[in-house]
């Protein structure tokens, strides 16, 4: 019974694929056809693809580099490069200043 749903998937996703790769086809024929020069394509392909990620991630580099198949300190670059502005992706959850954390309590010395 796996077997035959994991070949459903299969399926499923053989069939999604040239859809995508036919509008991946039909916008690089409009952007041809517009004068786009084949660098400002990659380049904004890039930069959507990564924000996307980024954007599923909630801005976690980390984990974003990892889906992309990258190490993070290419895709940091990569961000910088490209002029991301990773806060916005954020949830705003930040960790606390030093001065609003509770205070640790003190460790006992061993002797």
């Amino acid at each position: 019974m796996l077997c035959r749903q994991g070949s459903q998937n299969n399926e499923i996703e053989r069939k999604e694929r040239p859809n995508v790769k036919d509008q991946l086809e039909a916008l690089i024929l409009q952007m041809y056809k517009s004068n786009i020069l084949y660098s400002e394509g990659v380049r904004e392909f890039k930069k959507r693809f990564i924000l996307t990620v980024l954007q599923e991630n909630k801005g976690n580099q980390c984990r974003a580099a990892r889906e992309l198949g990258m190490h993070r300190n290419t895709l940091s670059r990569t961000i910088d490069e490209l002029k991301i502005d990773v806060r916005q992706l954020r949830d705003g959850a930040k960790r606390p200043p030093r001065s609003a954390r509770p205070v640790p309590l003190e460790k006992k010395v061993v002797r």
